[in-house]
């Protein structure tokens, strides 16, 4: 049995796309998921599965928010094993800086990280750090100067409905929590 974490993207922000975490925690139980665990309201889903096909999981998962809430919810479905792979291969200044924004870009299937960091273009080096292992992507930069950085810019562009993002504490919370 694997164990993974769903990141649902755009729920309960602004007061839209609101799904209640205990019933998506109850839809998951319900639907065949074990050791289902939910984290903050911004749709963090850790759960267990006999379905070793993430591919096949996303759609599942998309299939029954959708039934349920009747939202289209884009979902990007990352293995615990790969989750914790990433952190350990993250570049070293990612999260370290307090006065800096750390945030983990996670990529939504077809889509690839190397197609956003594509799309998103040459970072400012003065105003931001990017790297990515897999599909995620690593991005700091100062609270001070984050309006200026070409990362910055990524919500509203081709390929934003493809991603969604977490912070660096939310990761590592995540990561606690599955150990």
């Amino acid at each position: 049995m694997g164990k993974y974490i769903a990141f649902l993207r755009g729920i309960n922000v602004g007061g839209k796309n609101k799904i209640s975490m205990p019933e998506l925690r109850e839809l998951f139980e319900q639907n065949g998921f074990d050791d289902v665990v939910t984290y903050i309201n911004s749709g963090n889903i850790i759960f267990s599965s006999d379905n070793n096909d993430e591919k096949m999981l996303k759609e599942e998962c998309e299939v029954l928010i959708a039934n349920k809430f009747q939202l289209n919810i884009p979902v990007a479905i990352i293995s615990v094993n790969d989750l914790f792979d990433a952190h350990s291969n993250a570049p070293f200044w990612w999260g370290q800086d307090k006065d800096s924004k750390h945030n983990a870009i996670f990529i939504i299937p077809p889509t690839t990280a190397e197609e956003v960091i594509a799309e998103v273009g040459a970072i400012k080096p003065e105003y931001e750090k990017v790297d990515h292992y897999g599909r995620v992507i690593f991005w700091s930069a100062p609270i001070k100067t984050f309006s200026r950085t070409r990362w910055s810019k990524i919500v509203g562009s081709r390929l934003y409905d493809s991603i969604t993002i977490r912070n660096a504490n939310t990761v590592r919370k995540l990561l606690q929590l599955v150990e």
